[in-house]
């Protein structure tokens, strides 16, 4: 039976929006592929009726602003992205506010209310960046999800469970995706290029792993994890396999998890009793 709710969460971004590989020019209309991509994984959650996480990037939704309406009239959380694809450690701390002020206007406008949850472009929230969560606890967020267990890009001996973060104007939920522990380290079984890379049923077993010890797994994809035949920036071999990994289409093993297991929006599980018990940190 599906009874542990877990979380989806999707990070609403274009085909070309990868961390300082972004065009230095603006990309024609005609190339855009975030309606559609978007499009099919809010079909596949209506089927199931399942809510899920949305974190939007507030350029795409200013530019895009149907998106955002289709996603809040589904039920759906929306949440904050920013607004450049920017990786936090390149911004000042006034560049981030503004950042948030920037897309939190930008979602008030189209969903009807302000984001309560943030993600970082990148996982780009570290030890560089010790300013991030007082800044998104001013501003009223409840929760944050950029911190990932996984070297080069986050913190390996970081926490792989939820818990919560003491910032200066209040308490933050902090919730770290998905991945599976090996004697090698982390494996990123839970989006991106690890998603569609390894085997399904590995995914699987982590998901009831956490279960088991009375934790949600948080999951995460791109629109163009969805969009196999969708364009390609120009990339180094490993940045470029790292952006886009496999040409596979995610749908299907999004599916499989929809039938096996529970899910729900970051921000119900930030006010799930299952969390009253995390350590603050």
């Amino acid at each position: 039976m599906k009874l542990f709710r877990n979380a989806l969460t999707i990070d609403v971004e274009d085909w070309y929006h990868v961390c300082g590989y972004e065009p230095g020019h603006a990309v024609p209309e005609s190339r855009w592929r975030i309606c559609d991509a978007v499009e099919r994984i809010l079909l596949l959650l209506d089927e199931y009726k399942v809510q899920a996480t949305f974190f939007v990037l507030g350029s795409v939704a200013a530019r895009q602003p149907d998106v955002v309406k289709r996603i809040a009239a589904g039920g759906h959380e929306v949440a904050s992205h920013g607004w450049s694809h920017s990786l936090i450690h390149e911004l000042t701390p006034e560049q981030f506010r503004d950042e948030l002020a920037r897309t939190e206007a930008v979602i008030k406008e189209q969903a009807g209310y302000l984001p309560a949850g943030f993600r970082a472009p990148q996982w780009s929230v570290s030890d560089r960046t010790p300013w991030v969560h007082d800044i998104l606890a001013e501003r009223g967020y409840c929760y944050d999800s950029s911190l990932s267990p996984l070297p080069f890009i986050g913190d390996r001996r970081g926490s792989r469970v939820p818990y919560r973060i003491r910032a200066a104007a209040g308490t933050l939920f902090e919730f770290p995706p998905l991945v599976t522990p090996t004697w090698f380290g982390n494996m990123p079984t839970g989006g991106g290029w690890g998603f569609r890379f390894f085997p399904p049923a590995l995914i699987e077993f982590s998901v009831r792993q956490l279960n088991a010890s009375g934790q949600p797994a948080v999951l995460y994809l791109h629109p163009r994890d969805v969009d196999p035949d969708g364009p390609r920036l120009r990339l180094p071999p490993l940045k470029r396999f790292a952006a886009y990994g496999t040409r596979n289409d995610a749908l299907p093993r999004v599916r499989r998890l929809l039938d096996r297991f529970r899910f729900t929006t970051l921000k119900e599980l930030a006010a799930d009793v299952l969390l009253h018990s995390d350590p603050v940190v």
